[in-house]
């Protein structure tokens, strides 16, 4: 029975072609939208997941970790001092503005970080070295800030440009996740950074933090907070909070998950309907197959497997083209893509469901059958 179901599927291909297109430009586009706002939730945080590390501590009041608001130069010591902390360093987060020797302005995302330990600094560093920053007037770009600044041909190590009328001379250049704002980083000690910033009363960005080996982040984080008064979150946290803040406060939650929702649902509804009218063009082939004496279980199975046959088909195909559409648009990281094994088991349980009801459907029309159709004219 099972090849009858499978010749009475393919044996048809127009409507096979139909249900096949409809469900895999359905996955396509969810997989596709999912995956890019994905990729731009993960861009919003990308100033946590750069610098690395396991403790955040900064205003209480804070919202997501674009926005700064400085903290006074004791909430080092007042860290240091909480139990459970292994150490804590100071870090300055600042959009300063750079400016080339052919007096082209570019506005950067400056990172200060402690001098004795570089702690935070970033995992790759493609050209150079990092340590190189202890140095006079060095800082390091990222590859987005070689990209905005002119290109490889004029970014490079040993090139001099300005920051805020100061010198600025590249020692290394280092890879990051870029930003949801689109402003490359650019790395160099905390005391020169303080220098490059504008003047203010404070410029403590942020307190980075370690707990001490077996005690988990945290529980340190709730120390902090309890002690000091300061908010104190774990990277994860920090994320999060981040994500949720750029849910609430853009349109971009909305906006893609109305196209996902949209493109699922139209997706699936029409090869719901035309599954259906496949079934309803071969009822008689259906009714034959029960005046012989097949069972309603064994009709129920043959539904089944030409639901999830076009179904599974259709999944493959449209990852497949997902996939591919993100291999070529996000390569070297322009475009936010990043598809996760959660989006598409998500998808996969919404297409079982929808290739489910659509057998439903069908398999109760067939149950009201009469055999004695196949003998009408």
């Amino acid at each position: 029975m099972s090849y009858i179901a499978l010749k009475m599927l393919f044996g048809d291909r127009a409507k096979y072609l139909m249900l096949l297109c409809g469900l895999s430009f359905s996955v396509m586009l969810t997989v596709q939208q999912g995956s890019i706002f994905w990729g731009l939730m993960r861009w919003s945080h990308s100033g946590i997941t750069n610098i690395n590390a396991p403790i955040w501590v900064t205003d209480p009041n804070i919202n997501q970790v674009e926005e700064v608001k400085p903290l006074a130069d004791t909430t080092l010591t007042r860290v240091r001092s909480v139990s459970g902390v292994e150490w804590a360093v100071p870090l300055y987060k600042g959009v300063l503005r750079a400016r080339l020797a052919d007096g082209n302005y570019q506005q950067i995302s400056m990172v200060g970080l402690d001098a004795a330990t570089l702690l935070g600094r970033p995992a790759v560093t493609l050209e150079g070295r990092i340590e190189d920053l202890r140095t006079p007037d060095a800082v390091a770009p990222d590859q987005w800030a070689v990209d905005r600044l002119g290109g490889p041909e004029k970014i490079k190590i040993g090139t001099v440009f300005e920051i805020n009328d100061r010198k600025a001379r590249v020692v290394a250049i280092v890879e990051t996740q870029k930003g949801f704002q689109n402003i490359p980083f650019v790395y160099t000690t905390y005391d020169r950074a303080l220098g490059y910033s504008p003047s203010e009363r404070r410029k403590l960005s942020y307190v980075l933090a370690k707990p001490l080996p077996g005690v988990p982040p945290d529980e340190v984080a709730t120390r902090i907070t309890a002690e000091t008064g300061l908010g104190a979150f774990t990277a994860e946290q920090f994320g999060w909070k981040t994500i949720v803040w750029m849910l609430k406060n853009t349109g971009i939650g909305v906006n893609f998950g109305t196209t996902i929702v949209l493109g699922f649902i139209v997706g699936m509804a029409i090869a719901g309907q035309t599954f259906y009218l496949f079934t309803i063009e071969n009822l008689k082939q259906f009714g034959a197959l029960k005046a012989m004496g097949t069972s309603i279980g064994t009709i129920a199975r043959m539904i089944l497997l030409q639901s999830f046959t076009v179904g599974v088909i259709s999944y493959g195909v449209g990852v497949g083209l997902a996939t591919g559409f993100g291999a070529i648009t996000a390569r070297g990281g322009r475009l936010p893509f990043v598809e996760t094994w959660q989006l598409l088991a998500v998808v996969f349980v919404g297409l079982v469901g929808i290739c489910s009801l659509a057998s439903a459907i069908s398999i109760r029309k067939l149950a009201r059958l009469e055999p004695a159709i196949v003998f009408r004219g």
